[in-house]
């Protein structure tokens, strides 16, 4: 199903069709201000695993998450001052964050250290959905087995076909993939240089 969402002003209608979707345990594929990203509710543990098996990834990798706001963030995270200070001035925006996950994130979410990848996209669609939702939807990009990233939903739409239950397409997308800076311990440490300035971390 190919649901055509307005970028800069989102139908409530559709959001909430959509999260609709998240909430009966379906697969989404979805706009961020990077790629299209497949996801689900992350309370959903049946969910997340039909998107590891359609990733083909390990359960030793864990997927990144998006929440609302901050205020969203520090719910599924423990964030100290130095890291909400610093993730204030750079969200909503294309940088996903590894923080120490508080207790309401499910284990399959955190790695070995117990830590989590946050992202707040600078994208309305992605925002609302998690916003209606009420918590995090997971997050991992939309490609094919060989790493390539899909920038049209409806190509998307037509690869994944009925393994997804719905794709957005809310538009094109930057293509480029976010900056991803660990926050842990207050000691900032850039994991991969990608969209968005990260000058201050360094």
């Amino acid at each position: 199903m190919l649901l055509k969402v307005n970028p800069d002003n989102p139908q409530p209608r559709m959001i909430e069709k959509i999260v609709d979707i998240l909430k009966q345990g379906g697969i989404i594929a979805y706009p961020t201000d990077t790629f299209y990203g497949i996801g689900c509710d992350i309370l959903n543990k049946k969910a997340i695993e039909k998107v590891y098996r359609l990733k083909q990834r390990s359960k030793s990798q864990p997927f990144s998450f998006i929440c609302a706001n901050l205020t969203h963030i520090s719910e599924y995270a423990k964030v100290s001052n130095f890291a909400y200070r610093n993730m204030k001035r750079l969200l909503p925006g294309p940088f996903t964050f590894i923080l120490p996950g508080s207790k309401m994130v499910p284990k399959i979410m955190l790695t070995k250290r117990k830590t989590a990848g946050i992202r707040v996209p600078d994208n309305t669609i992605s925002l609302a959905i998690a916003q209606t939702l009420g918590h995090p939807v997971l997050s991992t990009s939309a490609t094919d087995p060989d790493g390539n990233v899909f920038e049209d939903p409806s190509l998307l739409h037509d690869f994944f076909s009925k393994r997804l239950d719905a794709v957005i397409d809310g538009g094109p997308v930057s293509g480029t993939a976010s900056s991803v800076v660990s926050l842990i311990d207050d000691e900032p440490e850039i994991i991969r240089y990608g969209a968005g300035d990260v000058s201050i971390f360094e």
